[in-house]
């Protein structure tokens, strides 16, 4: 019968999930609690770039706010 499949088609869709879950994990524990920033136009790049001028330690995920700025 059709319902035979589900129990493969479930592990698959468990290891189809297992890496994106994972990668978001790995980004935030290594980039101080936040996921990574990708930054797919130019504007969102100029963004991330104001980040890490801003953030004092040249980090775009530590970014501490407008006490920063001279």
């Amino acid at each position: 019968m059709w319902f035979h499949i589900l129990p493969g088609l479930s592990i698959i869709g468990v290891c189809l999930i297992i890496p994106g879950v994972s990668t978001a994990y790995i980004h935030k524990y290594t980039n101080g609690g936040k996921e990574k920033r990708v930054a797919r136009l130019h504007y969102q790049w100029y963004l991330m770039e104001r980040d890490r001028r801003v953030s004092g330690v040249n980090r775009y995920h530590s970014s501490r706010g407008l006490e920063n700025i001279d």
